[in-house]
């Protein structure tokens, strides 16, 4: 049956338009989403769940707010909340920092998201490194920590940080061949760095 109410023609057009527009909206978030948290390494794909929200600069602000600018004070806190955080695997994609904070637990990928994205919210400059079946976070410190190595990617100083163990300091040590590192990512850009060097001394 033909419809001849002319609104009701001119509703279905606009019907029909904002589907349009919805669906045109749904496929480029859908795309900036997976540009922005999914990345490729190797045979794999890794999915981070980074946040630079008002939560998570809420807390780590909270965690610093006794060290008097101090960044080993203000890291080392940091590494002291997240790791403090039982491990415990989580069977779905990592978490945001606030789920893992909520839910009191996390495998290596929620709390490296938490550790670098609280980071992150204080200006350290921090990457993931991707080895098999693990992430640690590694950071870099204007001042060279005594007595601990460092992890030099491009002549460039880090130190580690393992979120998954419980009461660890700033400069864990490397338990990964060089040809174990699967890839160094900035999860806030969604990059690979290009690695021409790498050391740890």
């Amino acid at each position: 049956m033909l419809i001849d109410n002319k609104y009701l023609k001119y509703f279905s057009f606009i019907l029909s338009f904002v589907f349009i527009i919805y669906v045109i909206y749904m496929i480029i978030t859908s795309f900036f989403i997976v540009k922005n948290q999914f990345i490729d390494i190797g045979d794999s794909t890794y999915v981070n769940q980074v946040r630079v929200d008002e939560y998570t600069k809420r807390l780590s602000t909270y965690l610093i707010k006794d060290c008097k600018n101090n960044e080993k004070c203000e890291v080392q806190a940091l590494l002291d909340f997240t790791t403090a955080i039982p491990y415990k695997i989580n069977e779905s994609i990592a978490r945001s920092s606030k789920q893992v904070v909520k839910q009191n637990y996390g495998d290596c990928d929620d709390k490296s998201n938490l550790l670098i994205s609280m980071l992150k919210t204080q200006g350290y400059e921090a990457y993931f490194v991707l080895v098999p079946k693990h992430i640690f976070v590694i950071v870099n410190l204007k001042d060279k920590i005594a007595n601990k190595k460092a992890f030099y990617v491009n002549g460039k100083r880090f130190y580690i940080l393992e979120s998954t163990a419980t009461g660890s300091k700033i400069g864990f040590p490397l338990r990964y061949k060089y040809d174990e590192i699967q890839g160094i990512i900035d999860p806030f850009k969604n990059k690979s760095l290009i690695i021409n060097e790498l050391k740890f001394n």
